[in-house]
């Protein structure tokens, strides 16, 4: 192998996060490989919703005409359902649209740009090279070693794509719930198009939106010995689906249903020696709203300057950097997300808190603001000429 990296940039996971920073750095002009270990268009667990700090994150990536051109579903209010009560705030923002055509119009963007997209083939950050990491790649049987100067590590949930070598652990909560998720077809009635239905139980919440093609998306997380003693998701979502006090869904029970690992968890730290994570890889709280989707994609175009800076020589300084930036723009929004579903475990509390935004609307301001990104400050960077 010669001395220096044969690639700038390698990405590992081809989700919105690692996807959109093969993008942004490929129209900087650097040598980009972007590896999925699955074949596109795929399904994914997913609420298929993009808040306000998603839609302001994929204008700035010089993007956010795809949202048209896929037809993006506007979403304007959000329907709670929670004890039999239940109570409708519009939205500030959002949109609609399944993951399968938003990861695919994404990635064909990023090649676009530049960068080279290698599907059905698995990556593994390994030890360190002349100026770079290497990366082991296994594309069905044959297994190769390459290298790159900087590697982006959006594997996702569960699936580190780093070696033991790499000095970051990843720390589950105890008390984290397991998501899981389907898709039903259009001519599944009720549950309207335009509103994020979230119906919520004490042992989860279920969360459903129908997408650009009219099919309803069910997006959920449970407690897992609730998930277990209910004998699967479809039964644990018809029982949140009857507390909350909304339709029942009785094609949910023959859908296909896909689980996720342990959705509360954190990368420490979220970076090593020319390795750094983004998006689900580098930590995880349960989501609210599309809020996942914004973490993501934020993260992304954070990550850019570092990398660019990465190039030139690596130093501590980066990794350190990196976490900083992390728990600043990402973290802060995620500690709403955990407050949040402290609230919603407690069932007395959670009710008050309904009732109390019934009789009040105004006091719901800051959440629609924080969830609308009016509280994000921009400093995430312009995309390169």
């Amino acid at each position: 192998m010669s001395s220096a990296p044969e690639w700038d940039v390698i990405v590992i996971g081809a989700g919105p996060a690692g996807v959109l920073a093969a993008h942004q750095l490929a129209r900087c002009q650097l040598r980009v490989l972007l590896v999925e270990k699955r074949a596109f268009p795929r399904w994914k667990v997913c609420g298929s919703c993009l808040n306000g700090v998603a839609l302001k994150a994929l204008e700035t990536a010089g993007l956010g005409h795809l949202l048209d051109a896929l037809g993006a579903v506007p979403l304007e209010r959000i329907r709670l359902g929670l004890q039999g009560r239940q109570l409708e705030l519009a939205l500030p923002a959002g949109r609609s649209l399944s993951r399968g055509r938003l990861d695919l119009a994404l990635c064909e963007a990023a090649v676009a740009a530049g960068a080279v997209l290698r599907s059905l083939c698995e990556a593994t950050v390994a030890g360190s090279h002349p100026g770079g990491r290497e990366v082991q790649l296994r594309c069905g049987a044959d297994v190769q070693l390459t290298s790159a100067r900087v590697v982006l590590v959006a594997s996702g949930l569960g699936n580190s794509g780093l070696g033991p070598e790499i000095p970051i652990q990843t720390r589950i909560s105890p008390r984290a719930r397991i998501g899981a998720g389907c898709e039903l077809d259009a001519g599944v009635r009720g549950y309207g198009r335009g509103t994020i239905h979230m119906a919520i139980g004490r042992h989860g919440y279920v969360g459903l939106v129908r997408n650009e093609a009219g099919a309803l998306n069910l997006a959920a997380a449970f407690d897992r010995p609730h998930l277990i003693a209910a004998g699967g998701p479809a039964s644990s979502a018809a029982a949140v689906l009857a507390e909350a006090g909304f339709d029942p869904l009785p094609a949910a029970a023959t859908a296909t249903w896909r689980a996720t690992p342990a959705l509360t968890r954190r990368s420490i730290p979220p970076a090593a020696e020319r390795v750094l994570l983004l998006g689900d890889a580098a930590g995880y709280v349960e989501p609210f709203t599309g809020e996942g989707m914004g973490w993501a994609l934020v993260g992304a175009l954070a990550v850019v300057p570092l990398v660019l800076q990465g190039q030139k020589e690596w130093n501590q300084g980066l990794e350190r950097e990196w976490a900083r930036s992390h728990a600043c723009l990402i973290g802060t929004r995620q500690r709403f997300c955990h407050g949040l579903a402290f609230a919603l475990r407690r069932p007395g509390l959670s009710r008050a808190l309904l009732v109390a935004a019934g009789c009040w609307p105004s006091l719901t301001a800051p959440l629609l603001q924080h969830l609308d990104g009016a509280s994000h400050q921009r400093s995430t960077p312009e995309p390169c000429p």
